[in-house]
């Protein structure tokens, strides 16, 4: 059917339904009707004829500056009703064209998913792995929701002074990746003003200098703390741990805990947990009296082979529907079984769905 409405590339009229069915809506729909009502061809040369139209014209006006005023001022992610969206790779006769790693990052609600303890960390791996191989294939509208994103995460660590290394990791990525981009600019592809992304930079750099900066306060609390408890608990929560740095950091506190932190069998467990057998063989490394150091080989190990990714929630991605969705907001799926149908995305495999 043929576009109806006041420019081939306008989003079209704006309709409201009545009870004799829909009909245009208009700002000055009784001024442009009597108007109309009035109007003749000796009136279309008369010199007033601008006031016909004054009503139209000032409708598109307020439209041009209410966009304008959004597009300028707004400091949030774009908004979608539906938090999942559908992973089309291809034409098909029911769907055109292809969902791109931006149009994800704008649909998905990251925003909310930093406030979760359980995502948080998910979602900083995420904004790493974009940061190092797939800056360049965001649009406009998703380079805005990512720094968004990111400055909500940065005030979130220095208000709570929590997981501080992690976003200087992703910051320092990030910056090394602008830096390439900026200093080859005009061989590789950067949508945007090159002031724009000078600007991010600087930003950047001064983030980092903020979280350089950072003093975590002593807590002082006349309650039961983690030396308080049995050795053999506290030696418990480090087996917990997953990462060798909060080892180390931990160890730090008081001399028990350092004590029980350079425990040999603590390490091989934790080589254990994240590297194959197979890579012990390799990277061998044996102290002075001829043990098997396993502080040294995580280290070691590390630089050569990915260690296993630990979350307390992810994005989930159902076969039977191609929609990528978090867990606890679901999606409209039609399997006779959903349950079966899902499947936890980790941040590589997030960023691999959209790799054509």
């Amino acid at each position: 059917m043929p576009f109806l409405g006041q420019d081939w590339r306008s989003p079209g009229w704006s309709w409201i339904k009545t009870e004799d069915g829909w009909k245009r809506f208009e700002f000055f729909g009784d001024d442009l009707e009597r108007n109309d009502n009035d109007l003749d061809l000796e009136e279309l040369h008369d010199e007033n004829k601008e006031n016909l139209f004054s009503g139209e014209v000032c409708e598109v006006a307020a439209k041009k500056r209410k966009k304008d005023h959004f597009n300028n001022n707004t400091k949030s992610q774009f908004f979608y009703q539906e938090k999942w969206i559908y992973v089309q790779k291809e034409s098909t006769r029911e769907r055109h064209g292809y969902c791109t790693l931006g149009e994800a990052f704008n649909r998905l609600d990251f925003s909310s998913a930093i406030q979760d303890i359980r995502r948080f960390n998910y979602v900083v791996k995420l904004l790493q792995l974009i940061a190092k191989s797939q800056l360049t294939s965001l649009s406009g509208a998703a380079q805005k929701n990512y720094f968004n994103v990111l400055e909500k995460i940065v005030r979130k660590v220095l208000d709570d002074q929590q997981n501080p290394r992690l976003i200087k990791d992703l910051l320092q990525d990030l910056g090394s990746t602008l830096c390439i981009l900026i200093r080859e600019v005009g061989k590789s592809v950067l949508v945007g003003n090159i002031n724009i992304w000078v600007c991010r930079l600087e930003t950047i750099l001064n983030w980092q200098q903020q979280l350089n900066n950072l003093q975590i306060p002593k807590q002082i609390t006349n309650g039961i703390t983690l030396s308080d408890l049995p050795l053999h608990m506290q030696n418990n929560i480090l087996y917990k741990f997953s990462d060798g740095w909060d080892i180390i950091n931990l160890g730090q506190v008081t001399s028990t805990l350092h004590m029980l932190s350079e425990d040999r069998q603590l390490w091989k467990k934790l080589c254990q947990f994240h590297f194959a057998e197979k890579h012990f063989c390799r990277h061998l490394i044996l102290s002075e009296k001829g043990h098997v150091d396993w502080k040294l080989m995580y280290f070691t190990l590390q630089k050569y082979y990915p260690k296993k990714e630990q979350y307390g929630d992810t994005l989930q991605f159902c076969r039977h529907c191609s929609i990528l969705f978090w867990k606890d907001s679901g999606h409209p799926c039609t399997a006779n079984d959903p349950g079966n149908c899902f499947m936890p995305v980790s941040p590589q495999h997030f960023i691999d769905l959209f790799k054509f």
